[in-house]
């Protein structure tokens, strides 16, 4: 079974959410996702409208996610790819080269964003 992994805090899910999902779990049999907890967001100065529960909760019934693991800090990613046997670690493409060191330990995949959404938009577009 090959075992795909991504990151992220998922705040106000929108379907460029899900096609990111959808095309990391294309990538292999199970697809995990760790989801930063609100004591991570907060240590990273994010806030996010839901809580961990509630994002966990959206993430849980999406039919391409198999697990959702806690994100607690920038260290555990190695440590999550050794213990959970990962053989792919995802990430958008505007991370692009900040986790290549984790090419020791599996394949490292940047995948292109959804042109014209995020989450970071919704915000900004709700505030103006």
């Amino acid at each position: 079974m090959k075992k795909v992994i991504t990151y992220g805090t998922f705040d106000l899910l929108h379907y460029g959410h899900i096609l990111l999902l959808k095309r990391a779990k294309e990538l292999g049999d199970h697809l995990t996702v760790a989801l930063s907890t609100d004591e991570f967001n907060a240590i990273k100065g994010k806030g996010a409208y839901f809580s961990y529960e509630e994002r966990k909760m959206m993430l849980e019934a999406i039919r391409y996610v198999d697990q959702v693991i806690p994100e607690c800090n920038w260290e555990q990613k190695p440590l999550d790819i050794i213990k959970l046997d990962i053989d792919v670690f995802v990430m958008g493409n505007d991370w692009e080269g900040k986790f290549d060191e984790l090419r020791d330990f599996c394949d490292v995949i940047y995948l292109t964003r959804t042109p014209d959404i995020s989450t970071t938009s919704i915000k900004t577009n709700l505030k103006s």
